[in-house]
């Protein structure tokens, strides 16, 4: 057990500082601080010394340099059990630092306002700050490194237990404070490598540096012979699949963590009540309606086989009698923002079902400012794919009709319906609706044609008529034969991006065919 008797106290957030001080100070422990920590502890009756006074070196540069001292590092980086480290600090008159607190200069939170200048952002790169938390973090074996006001209680905690740290705390704190420095540096980079000749941010960073906190090792992978692990964002988006909360069941698996992040993705995306299930990353039923329970019944209608052993998620209360329909069919994940007690009650009996509540994000589906700044990564091979998310939310207004025939009210609003689900189909996507629901998907085919045929045979095995239905798919129409297809199948509207060299020949068969289309002018692939 390693004692503490001198701690350094240099932090820019001065959250919990002085209660922290308060608590060491009574343990016998000197303190040693800075600039306006110093200050702050003076004036709360703590016995400080300030650094230029322990250094004889007074700050300078505006404070740029206070800490990088050889009497601050040697006493933070010398080996207790090295008899030469020890001897050089006697010959020197140095005194060893056993904690050091600091957190760094706000630089993320500078560089995240619309305004900030690049001198802003470049005065708010600290340098002493990394260069003591690395000294200490390094000699871990005897010094302890605070980097986060939430590691306060517990470390005051030790101390008055035992009179110093323990081994296993020391390199716990040493850890986190290398992956502080480690987060911190990658936000410098990425910001500066954004930026550009004339002075403006680039949307993508000349050097990526991916930041994700493992949130859970998994059992395994995708496969039972693949390892796998559940990280997420440093800072993740609200209302995102990382700050679920697992009320109960087994432990998630790799598979369902990817299947319930899109059932989550793809329900969140309504305004009113709705049901997404979710098999194998695609949907296989969505709807919307009055109340939980009607939205999972017309959900489970358009693909009950595939819904076997699937993932529902609702963006509405789970009450009792959604529940009780939930209940007689075999669910691996089942998600909402909130559960009644008498659901709850009753999954009590279906231990294994992972109950997963996920609070909505602020603003609801139209108001994407929370995930804006979003990107979507794909893995290849030696290297990543990055683009912005796909958060483009479709108006009535944006949309283009280009047939004879218009569509009504009604079909307008299952055609907004069927582009919101096609969204979240693997591509080639085809999307069949009807008064709020799906009656049959298409998903992941090589050709749109096929995607429009598999739609029609899943509405057919789940005994639903196409007959008045609506078509959403996700990128245009290559040629006539996707849209005679669907309008044998019985659709009479057709909702679809344009921009295909047969736009004309794909409209005239519309209109041969007697039914609406209108384009949307934005196509949504999901590979």
């Amino acid at each position: 057990m390693q004692r503490v008797r001198q701690a350094l106290l240099s932090v820019s957030d001065k959250t919990g500082v002085v209660d922290l001080a308060r608590a060491l100070s009574s343990l016998g422990i000197r303190l040693l601080s800075t600039g306006g920590t110093a200050w702050l502890l003076a004036e709360a009756g703590l016995p400080v010394i300030e650094v230029s006074s322990h250094t004889g070196f007074p700050e300078m540069l505006d404070g740029r340099v206070k800490t990088l001292h050889p009497t601050i590092h040697g006493g933070l980086l010398a080996r207790r059990d090295i008899p030469e480290h020890m001897q050089a600090l006697e010959q020197h008159g140095i005194q060893t630092i056993d904690l050091l607190v600091v957190n760094l200069y706000p630089f993320e939170a500078t560089v995240a306002r619309p305004d900030c200048s690049l001198e802003e952002a470049i005065e708010n790169i600290d340098i002493g700050g990394p260069a003591m938390v690395r000294s200490a973090a390094k000699n871990w074996r005897d010094v302890g490194v605070l980097t986060d006001a939430a590691q306060y209680e517990s470390v005051v905690e030790e101390l008055k237990a035992q009179g110093g740290l323990s081994d296993r705390t020391r390199f716990a704190l040493s850890v986190a404070a290398f992956n502080r420095i480690s987060n911190y540096d990658a936000a410098i980079s990425d910001y500066l490598s954004r930026i550009q000749p004339d002075g403006s941010l680039s949307t993508f960073s000349a050097q990526s540096n991916g930041r994700f906190v493992k949130l859970q090792d998994l059992r395994y992978g995708e496969n039972p012979h693949q390892n796998a692990a559940f990280y997420r964002e440093l800072n993740p988006a609200p209302g995102s699949l990382v700050s679920a909360r697992q009320l109960q069941g087994k432990e998630l698996s790799y598979n369902n963590i990817a299947d319930a992040d899109a059932a989550w993705e793809c329900v969140k995306a309504f305004d009113g009540p709705a049901c997404v299930i979710i098999k194998h990353a695609n949907p296989c039923g969505v709807a919307i309606g009055a109340s939980a329970l009607d939205c999972y019944s017309k959900a489970f209608q358009t693909d009950p086989t595939s819904a076997f052993g699937g993932i529902i998620a609702f963006n509405c209360l789970l009450d009792e009698a959604a529940a009780q329909a939930v209940a007689k069919q075999f669910v691996e994940v089942l998600i909402a923002p909130a559960f009644s007690e008498a659901a709850l009650d009753l999954f009590k009996a279906k231990a294994n079902v992972r109950l997963l509540q996920i609070a909505l994000p602020p603003g609801g589906p139209t108001d994407w400012d929370c995930g804006r700044n979003a990107m979507d990564i794909k893995r290849v091979g030696s290297g990543l794919l990055i683009q912005t998310a796909d958060n483009h939310v479709l108006h009535e207004q944006d949309l283009r009709v280009v047939t004879r025939v218009k569509p009504d009210a009604a079909q307008i609003h299952d055609l907004m319906f069927a582009w919101t689900v096609a969204k979240y189909v693997k591509s080639n996507a085809i999307v069949y609706c009807a008064g709020g629901m799906t009656v049959g998907i298409g998903a992941g085919q090589m050709s749109r044609i096929d995607s429009a045929r598999i739609a029609s045979i899943k509405a057919e095995n789940a005994g639903l008529s196409l007959k008045g239905s609506v078509v959403a798919s996700d990128a245009f129409f290559p040629f006539r034969d996707g849209l005679d297809v669907v309008a044998e199948g019985g659709a009479v509207a057709v909702i679809q991006p344009g921009g295909s060299m047969r736009d004309e020949e794909v409209i005239a068969a519309a209109d041969e065919r007697g039914i609406a289309m209108v384009f949307t002018g934005v196509r949504h692939f999901r590979h």
